[in-house]
């Protein structure tokens, strides 16, 4: 059968009022993208002022993107059961709250439990964001236009986040950078209910709180497993949590099986498009964020630039990707969205390519040329696919899609980062920075080319949206 993302004729056009409301949904998600590159800056300085030692960073900066990765698909789920946009307002306000607690912050682990909040309010809103934007648009071709200005808002917090976030801290105290994030939640509380739907599933089953703490115990110990061993290499804890993850992770899945009304419907990858989507997301999250933090440390300690200046070598491709965010739903009218996908694939291996083969006596153009090319062909994966994996599924499956396409980016990178990160910090350790980079630009080519022909082979049937 062949598959399309055509408008049905019923499908009604979205006016002012969803593009304002797509607006409301954006501001969060680009603070909070925004919040997680700032605290990079502030870490010297927070560590200083809270006595933090070193094991208490690791947990200040893990601490939310371990909540986030480990409630993330309960938090999807639960917004298609109780109301997404009921559980958006819940998590906005747990993260304003959380996030004036962390700014005042008199102790290291204030702080950490704070973060700790932040996680768990932070795991609402990406999925509930998501599912709401394809309630607010009916129409596949806007429902595109709007995931990829959704999708853009991350790269825009990116590029923002060093900015801002270095004027805070020259100006105010470390503790400024967490209130970045309170205006725009005050706003969702207080505009959502009057812009936004209400959406929940009528005939959804009671949340299985057995598979809730059976999916916390596989994730939360899994990626705390992945970051320890990519940080420190083989050590027995993380090895340990590693394959007790894997073990109640296969358990939850058989459980789910079971269920009639499971926390996961594996039947969902029954679609040819879901699961090549998700996959092929999977592989663009652990090569692109594994070589954009190799690229780092080589403009930095390579081409011995300050950190601003490695941020300005990094900023073309945070642009670069920005823009494809947008122009990909675009371009989608009129090309076919597997052709557009496998497209973009096919410019991230270039861009890979020119990575891999920078001379380092050349200085950092060609590195950050390499960086761009490849974050231009990001935007039709992540924006049309992630378009596609909410698309292709029921709509009152929507919340828990969303919430796996945010899971799989959260453990993709943190699972490159222990199997290509370690690769590569083993070469740079016999080799050098520059070989490290060649190594794991040079991996992730052949990964995006071996993932060109498993897109073009999946998604070629799938057409434009009509209009």
């Amino acid at each position: 059968m062949t598959a399309t993302i055509a408008a049905p004729a019923d499908a009604v056009r979205a006016g002012r009022r969803e593009w304002i409301g797509l607006a409301v949904l954006a501001l969060p998600t680009l603070l909070v993208s925004l919040d997680v590159f700032v605290l990079v800056l502030a870490l010297p300085k927070l560590a200083v002022s809270l006595h933090a030692d070193g094991t208490e960073q690791l947990w200040i900066m893990d601490t939310y993107g371990f909540m986030v990765a480990g409630f993330m698909v309960t938090m999807g789920t639960l917004g298609d059961r109780i109301g997404r946009r009921k559980l958006l307002l819940i998590g906005a306000a747990a993260f304003g709250v959380a996030s004036v607690a962390a700014a005042f912050s008199t102790t290291a682990g204030m702080l950490i439990a704070a973060r700790a909040v932040l996680g768990i309010a932070g795991a609402t809103l990406a999925p509930s964001t998501l599912s709401l934007i394809g309630t607010l648009f009916e129409n596949p071709r806007q429902r595109a236009e709007a995931i990829g200005i959704w999708a853009g808002c991350f790269s825009v917090g990116a590029i923002v986040g060093p900015m801002v976030g270095g004027f805070l801290l020259e100006h105010f105290w470390w503790g400024s950078v967490f209130l970045l994030g309170v205006p725009a939640m005050v706003l969702l509380l207080v505009v959502g209910p009057k812009l936004l739907p209400e959406y929940r599933d009528e005939t959804a089953g009671r949340l299985d709180l057995p598979s809730v703490a059976l999916s916390l115990a596989a994730i939360l110990p899994a990626v705390y497993g992945v970051k320890e061993l990519a940080r420190d290499g083989v050590r027995a804890v993380p090895l340990l949590a590693l394959v007790v993850g894997v073990v109640v992770g296969y358990v939850f899945v058989k459980r789910q099986r079971r269920l009639d009304d499971p926390l996961i419907d594996f039947s969902l990858f029954a679609a040819k498009a879901f699961r090549t989507t998700l996959g092929g997301m999977l592989l663009f999250s652990m090569l692109g964020g594994t070589t954009m933090l190799f690229a780092a440390q080589f403009f930095q300690l390579a081409q011995h630039l300050s950190p601003v200046g490695a941020a300005l070598g990094l900023l073309p491709g945070m642009a670069c990707s920005t823009v494809s965010f947008l122009a990909a739903p675009v371009l989608a009218r009129r090309v076919r969205p597997g052709a557009l996908i496998a497209g973009g694939v096919a410019l991230a291996a270039s861009g890979m390519v020119i990575l891999a083969l920078a001379d380092p006596a050349a200085g950092p153009v060609w590195p950050s040329l390499g960086f761009a090319v490849t974050s231009l062909g990001v935007g039709p994966m992540v924006a049309l696919g992630t378009d596609l994996v909410v698309g292709s599924v029921p709509v009152r499956k929507a919340g828990a899609a969303a919430s796996l396409a945010q899971t799989v980016n959260e453990f993709g990178y943190a699972f490159g980062l222990a199997t290509v990160g370690t690769l590569g910090n083993a070469v740079v350790r016999a080799h050098g920075l520059p070989a490290g980079l060649h190594v794991v630009a040079g991996l992730a080519a052949v990964a995006f080319a071996v993932l060109f022909w498993f897109v073009a082979r999946n998604l070629r049937s799938i057409r434009p949206a009509a209009a």
